[in-house]
């Protein structure tokens, strides 16, 4: 048997579960006539008939199915290539009269239309060909009310389904008795909606679906279709032709590059309850916030979910991270994006597993303490044919004017925020991953492109906002609309935001005006993407040259209070160039790992949360490439320079158990009463040091040497009432790597004022390295 030509070939050697349709043979008899007492059904009118197999009817239900008629009760069938079409029920088996084209009919004379089946038989299929099923019994899919209701679609309508994806997609279900798939999906520029899969081997012609109202949703309840399914919606375009997409709000996608949505249910059993029930007892920003940043594919590449889920959980748990963030795991076609091009929003990406094996590995994290961030990729999407653009012959998920449809950056097209259902794909989506998968927060990427008219544009390639500015009011409203939803369903979760301008306001909640005359944005937490640029900046100089660049390390105070911010050494800085953490320091070996262990040591003890990329947190030498992930033979006990690493990684895993026991580096991490500074004017010794207080009032006292030169007895004022402060770390301890200068004693406060305190010490400064003091 050949199959219709598709845009998406099957499985090899698939059998579909609902019929397997086989054209005659050349010479072989015609279709018997219909049984006793069936009458040719009235013919529906040419037109009718002809865009019902184009695929351009929005109501097959009224040709298709069982209908009071002039005499009884009319049944019509379409089903391409078969043989004969019986129409069976309790007392009751009737043979439809084909009537061409694939349709079958009859008038029956019955009272009431019964609740019958529809036995199907094809021509047996030629030798060697797939398959030997030539007779079927299914349950006719246009017997059935709609199985989505009133209310889904209003709020569809009105764009506030917070749910969406249990009304659009598809859903096994139990309808009217009968189990099957409820289809849908909103395609309201379609002239018609096909569903096609492996249940009809990928020709939808059989299986057209209704229109819904003025909603633009499509819907059809397919029996007997289950879970695991193959399908795509075959699309009329408003100029006739078809396009074969996949499902927008699929929940299971095939591997890439296969390109198909799947029929997913969940059986996953959380046991993650209690980290469910005690995570918003403390709000992200004054809590102790330290975060692994990790690239699932190439973290162990060749590990699936539930392998990540015992070997990063343990990794995690022993470095003493408080949160692992991925890079997107929504689906993506072209791993070389990391996931930041997405076309399936609300599917985990089959490279590494099911979905369920993806919630296995949250909820194993869970379990182990640690919580979970993804990037999510609201700003744009793919141009991929068979995705979201031009959806359904027309821009839909993008704006119709291709100046602001079109991202500049990354050859990509931008979502249309002021598009009531649009903004409603994106809201639920991000009520969906963290409902739906137990997700404790969302870092939010490329916001300031979404908040610039003019991002990346130059004149005459972009148009102002209603008021002439270059703000997208549009995409603000979004902004604000989903942090206030998923803040509002979800508590204990956090969003984050990668904005790398000064917008005003960023983690302001979304009722406070600023002075710009915007609300808040309602993000939780907000990169410090200048932090990060200076400080890099200043560490890549060699130390002799540093004090001209000093402020670059003080600089982030002036506007620290600004936003709740994170202090993010993340992907984008260890690739295409840029080099690795230790590889952008100056010196040689010794010296790069030195400066990378104190740059460390300075990053966790500065006001903010901490984000580190992997294979950072032990000085992999070589940048990040997704192809092959960390280098991890460099921690191999027998590689002789592998202790040089392996100190990196210790010192890691101390900085994490000293923040986490430390209130005074978090707990008022974004007010001015949790910071000092005691030097903050060193240039010319590279010396920084501040005090760090907690809600009591203990403090811890933070200083970094960014000099190759020890400096012993360095007077640093201290607050009054502490006799003694001990060394409590030491990124220049041996054990690290480092020369083991130190203050292995505690050091005794004089009373000599220094830096407008009433006291002192002279402790001594290790060369390139941070020192933390706290009271002994």
């Amino acid at each position: 048997m050949t199959a219709r030509p598709s845009s998406h070939e099957p499985p090899s050697g698939f059998v579909p579960a609902t019929f397997l349709p086989g054209r005659r043979r050349p010479g072989s008899p015609p279709a018997p006539a219909g049984g006793r007492g069936v009458r040719p059904a009235p013919r529906p009118d040419e037109a009718e008939r002809a865009r019902l197999l184009s695929g351009a009817h929005h109501d097959p239900h009224a040709l298709l199915g069982a209908h009071h008629a002039p005499g009884g009760v009319a049944f019509r069938v379409l089903r391409p290539y078969a043989r004969a079409v019986t129409v069976v029920a309790k007392g009751l088996r009737a043979e439809l009269l084909p009537e061409g084209d694939g349709f079958f009919g009859g008038v029956l004379p019955l009272r009431e239309i019964p609740e019958y089946r529809l036995h199907v038989a094809y021509e047996d299929n030629e030798a060697g060909e797939v398959g030997e099923v030539s007779e079927v019994e299914i349950d006719d899919p246009y017997r059935f009310l709609p199985a989505l209701g009133e209310l889904d679609l209003y709020l569809i309508g009105e764009g506030r389904h917070e749910q969406l994806w249990q009304a659009l997609g598809a859903w096994p279900m139990t309808h009217q008795g009968v189990t099957g798939t409820r289809f849908t999906v909103w395609a309201p520029n379609a002239l018609g909606v096909r569903v096609a899969g492996g249940f009809n081997l990928w020709d939808g012609t059989a299986h057209p679906m209704r229109s819904l109202g003025a909603t633009g949703v499509w819907e059809l309840f397919v029996p007997g279709v289950g879970e695991g399914e193959l399908y795509k919606f075959d699309i009329t375009r408003p100029d006739g032709t078809h396009t074969l997409r996949a499902d927008p709000m699929a929940r299971r996608t095939e591997a890439p590059p296969a390109t198909a949505s799947v029929v997913h249910v969940s059986h996953h059993e959380w046991g993650d309850g209690d980290w469910m029930a005690r995570r918003g007892d403390r709000p992200a920003h004054t809590a102790p916030f330290s975060v692994y940043e990790v690239h699932l594919p190439s973290w162990r590449p060749g590990l699936g979910y539930r392998q990540l889920a015992e070997q990063l959980s343990a990794y995690v748990t022993d470095l003493g991270f408080t949160h692992v963030e991925f890079l997107p795991v929504a689906e993506h076609p072209y791993g070389g994006s990391w996931g930041y091009q997405v076309t399936g929003f609300y599917a985990p990406t089959a490279r590494l597993g099911t979905p369920d094996e993806f919630k296995y590995l949250v909820d194993r994290l869970h379990q182990a303490g640690i919580g979970v961030l993804v990037d999510w990729v609201p700003a744009h999407f793919p141009r991929d044919a068979w995705a979201l653009a031009e959806f359904d012959g027309r821009p839909l998920y993008e704006p119709a004017d291709p100046l602001r449809a079109a991202h500049p950056d990354w050859g990509t097209l931008e979502f249309d925020y002021g598009r009531t259902e649009v903004r409603n794909f994106l809201v639920a989506n991000a009520v969906y991953w963290c409902e739906e998968y137990h997700i404790d927060g969302l870092r939010v990427d490329a916001v300031a492109s979404m908040l610039y008219l003019d991002y990346s544009r130059g004149p005459g390639q972009w148009t102002p906002n209603e008021h002439g500015g270059r703000e997208n009011l549009d995409a603000v409203a979004f902004l604000q609309e989903m942090n206030a939803t998923v803040y509002r369903r979800c508590p204990g979760i956090v969003t984050v935001a990668e904005e790398s301008t000064a917008w005003d306001g960023v983690t302001r909640a979304t009722h406070h005006v600023g002075p710009g005359g915007f609300g808040g944005l309602g993000f939780g937490l907000k990169w410090n993407m200048g932090w990060m640029h200076d400080s890099l900046e200043y560490m890549a100089k060699e130390p002799v040259h540093r004090k001209y660049h000093h402020g670059e390390m003080t600089f982030a105070m002036v506007y620290a209070y600004s936003e709740n911010y994170v202090l993010p050494i993340s992907h984008d800085e260890v690739v295409h160039g840029k080099r690795s953490l230790v590889s952008k320091m100056p010196g040689d070996w010794w010296q790069q790992r030195a400066n990378h262990r104190a740059f460390l040591g300075f990053m966790w003890s500065h006001p903010g949360k901490q984000l580190l990329f992997m294979g950072q947190e032990f000085a992999q030498g070589a940048e990040w490439s997704e192809g092959h992930g960390p280098d991890w033979w460099l921690l191999d006990p027998t590689y002789a320079a592998g202790g040089d690493h392996r100190g990196v990684r210790d010192l890691v895993r101390d900085l994490n158990a000293r923040y986490r026991a430390t209130p005074a580096l978090w707990e008022y991490d974004t007010v001015p009463d949790g910071f000092s500074w005691v030097v903050g004017d060193a240039a010319e010794d590279n010396v920084l040091a501040f005090l760090r207080f907690a809600a009591d009032g203990s403090p811890l006292l933070a200083v970094s040497n960014f000099s190759p030169v020890v400096r012993t007895g360095y007077r640093l004022g201290v607050p009054a009432g502490t006799a003694v402060w001990e060394e409590c770390l030491n990124t220049d301890a041996a054990r690290y790597g480092g020369s083991g200068v130190g203050n292995p004693d505690p050091v005794k406060a004089l009373p000599v004022g220094r830096h407008g305190r009433p006291a002192s010490i002279e402790p001594t400064l290790p060369p390139l390295a941070t020192v933390w003091f706290r009271p002994g």
